[in-house]
């Protein structure tokens, strides 16, 4: 006997429901104009712009905004797990594009921002709910012109390493051209 002919794994007792509220992105990105990279990511983390869709999606907030360095937070819930009991890896891979992107971005000035042209991320134990609140860093490893690097650190909640990435980013000035 299965455990799928002996409980009803589609039952009302085991289902979840989560909820998501966001700002839309257009009027924030307005109201962030003029403003450089850093004082963007620094109205974010202090509240005073709401955060983008993709953190209220996997609920993660910023807790350190900084020249060249930016670190994310998540506790995390059993609404981000894959079917064996883990975060899903698209999770920390979430988490370090963000934090890396908005290292790079705490470095430019306002009318300039960037899109990711390669992320690689090394998985080096695995995360779970019970690991406690993760932290994912980024840091800007070289600002150029036209393309950055960028690397990045998650960390579970004992502060062990159990992620580390590397980006590359495509440098975008006023207008969306590439630089």
């Amino acid at each position: 006997m299965t455990i799928a002919e002996t409980v009803d794994l589609f039952s009302l007792d085991t289902r979840r429901c989560r909820v998501v509220e966001w700002q839309a992105p257009g009027p924030v990105a307005k109201a962030a104009f003029g403003m450089s990279g850093l004082q963007t990511m620094s109205a974010i983390r202090d509240g005073i712009l709401p955060p983008p869709p993709m953190a209220r999606l996997i609920g993660f907030t910023m807790a350190v905004a900084e020249p060249g360095r930016i670190v994310m937070e998540l506790d995390p819930d059993e609404s981000l797990e894959n079917t064996i009991g883990l975060l899903h890896g698209a999770t920390a891979a979430a988490l370090l594009d963000t934090a890396m992107g908005c290292a790079i971005a705490t470095m430019q000035p306002a009318g300039q921002t960037s899109v990711t042209l390669d992320l690689k991320l090394t998985f080096l134990r695995p995360l779970s709910v019970r690991s406690g609140t993760i932290s994912a860093e980024g840091k800007v490893v070289k600002l150029g012109r036209q393309t950055s690097y960028a690397e990045g650190f998650v960390r579970d909640g004992a502060a062990n390493l159990a992620v580390h990435a590397t980006a590359t980013f495509s440098m975008i000035g006023e207008g969306g051209k590439a630089k």
